[in-house]
């Protein structure tokens, strides 16, 4: 069974930085892309970024220049840099595997019940 676990987040003001890691056990991670959805209430979920095994990411329009995707496959880790925060950001990301398509990952989760436990993202000035 794939874990994921989640930790970052808190607190930022306007045009501040955060970072979220995603640490994933039970997976080879050096052989799956990872994805970050969130979710804010009332709201639909959204794809945020992804990376693929081979380390190319993709980012939604809403985040791109301002969010950035890292990995570590050593430590099973990987992370979303959140930078330039806007209000619109708050919100609640979840990380998860998803699905690599003509070697771009995709914003579709590979499995529906293995995401990371959720990491709330407050922007406050």
């Amino acid at each position: 069974q794939w874990e994921f676990v989640q930790s970052g987040g808190g607190l930022a003001q306007p045009g501040g930085s955060l970072r979220l890691s995603c640490t994933a056990s039970g997976i080879s991670l050096d052989s799956y892309s990872i994805g970050w959805f969130r979710q804010a209430p009332g709201k639909v979920r959204e794809g945020v970024a992804c990376i693929s095994n081979m380390h190319n990411p993709y980012y939604a329009d809403s985040v791109k220049g301002r969010f950035t995707m890292s990995r570590d496959n050593a430590k099973s880790t990987v992370y979303l840099h959140l930078d330039s925060l806007k209000p619109g950001s708050a919100s609640v990301y979840f990380c998860t595997a998803v699905r690599l398509l003509e070697g771009i990952c995709a914003m579709r989760e590979l499995q529906s019940d293995s995401w990371g436990q959720g990491a709330q993202v407050t922007i406050s000035s």
